[in-house]
């Protein structure tokens, strides 16, 4: 994993369009799941060439939350809004096995339709926060960008349950193999393995304040999308993108981390997740207002409240305030922080799209970092 920086790749690099989607999104197991997504209107996600041949597929920003992009799947293609969620490591979409009343409200695949479709026999179960799904893994063609994997191996769900008001169709893993519930192999592993990428990372560019061009770009990386240098931090293990973090301060005071603690890097959760005692007590130091769910201040103080510092690897990165608050619907003011509703024997943080959209992000298979 890197974060900011400059670092050239001559080779192909193909950009996936983002769009921005509100949500929240609970640790369960360990693991961050997809919770609350709200409805927004269809978007049609425009392609602009990006060095000659290659194809750049720009991602757009909704209401300062959760980042979706557009995928294909099927001969001819059929066209599907997935999360890239560096948190899991299955793809999968509703299909038209499926009955639950949740499926009919989002794009479903036509296996009929497509010629290179093939069925397994073989079953998964995922369990998100806000819901849970069964699902059988199937083999087509799926498509990003200009990226193409023949006889991929993905989900189709023939069960979802509690997915009312979510807004993406589908979810496509960008975690390592080992976590992968259905067993099939990543479409980046797929691709990887394949030599279809010139190297085998892929980086996300996160816009602010709803604007557009979101990006997650496959094969390299784009140098005009951040400033500054890279730096580069080496993951705990082989096998989930977490990071040793430092600690975590506020005006030089350590909060939290204070001997060191483990951090994921999820592009799946809007949030910044930790142990609920460490959150109430950052709640505490900046005047945040419990009411329901959420913790609420003075939207007139969000520039008044102090930066919070994650140390990673001896370089500090801030968090400002006005980075860490967000409004609700009703104009009110609410902090990022969420706490993990799983106990842990280990400090654990996940770091989510409040964080990442400040900090360009890297994430290196070939080196593990």
């Amino acid at each position: 994993l890197v974060l900011l920086g400059l670092v050239a790749f001559s080779e192909c690099i193909v950009k996936i369009p983002l769009r921005r989607v509100k949500t929240m999104r609970n640790v369960i197991s360990g693991k961050n799941m997809l919770n609350n997504f709200l409805k927004e209107h269809a978007y049609r996600l425009s392609q602009i060439s990006f060095r000659g041949s290659n194809l750049t597929h720009p991602l757009r920003n909704i209401r300062d939350m959760l980042y979706m992009g557009n995928i294909t799947i099927g001969t001819p293609p059929q066209e599907f809004q997935v999360v890239f969620d560096t948190a899991s490591s299955d793809l999968w979409v509703p299909s038209d096995f499926c009955t639950s009343p949740t499926c009919s409200t989002h794009v479903r695949f036509r296996h009929l339709q497509s010629s290179t479709f093939r069925l397994t026999n073989k079953t998964f179960r995922i369990t998100y926060g806000s819901g849970r799904m069964k699902g059988v893994v199937v083999h087509d063609t799926v498509r990003i960008g200009n990226l193409v994997s023949t006889d991929q191996p993905f989900g189709l769900s023939i069960e979802e349950y509690w997915f009312e008001g979510r807004m993406y169709d589908g979810v496509l893993g960008l975690n390592y193999p080992n976590l992968s519930f259905s067993g099939a192999i990543p479409f980046f592993d797929k691709l990887k393995n394949e030599g279809a990428i010139s190297e085998p990372v892929f980086a996300f560019y996160l816009s602010k304040d709803e604007r557009e061009g979101s990006v997650v770009m496959f094969g390299g990386v784009d140098h005009r999308y951040y400033e500054g240098e890279l730096s580069w931090v080496p993951l705990i293990q082989a096998g989930d993108w977490s990071v040793h973090m430092d600690r975590i301060s506020i005006e030089r005071k350590v909060i939290a981390c204070s001997d060191g603690c483990k951090a994921l890097v999820d592009t799946g959760t809007s949030d910044i997740v930790g142990p609920r005692r460490l959150v109430n007590n950052i709640h505490r130091l900046i005047g945040a207002i419990p009411r329901g769910s959420e913790h609420y201040v003075p939207c007139s103080e969000v520039n008044t409240l102090p930066s919070i510092i994650f140390t990673i690897n001896g370089i500090n990165y801030p968090v400002p305030g006005r980075a860490y608050i967000l409004k609700d619907d009703r104009g009110r003011c609410y902090t990022t922080f969420q706490e993990n509703r799983v106990s842990s024997s280990t400090e654990t943080w996940y770091l989510g799209d409040a964080f990442l959209r400040l900090y360009f992000s890297v994430f290196d298979r070939g080196n593990d970092r």
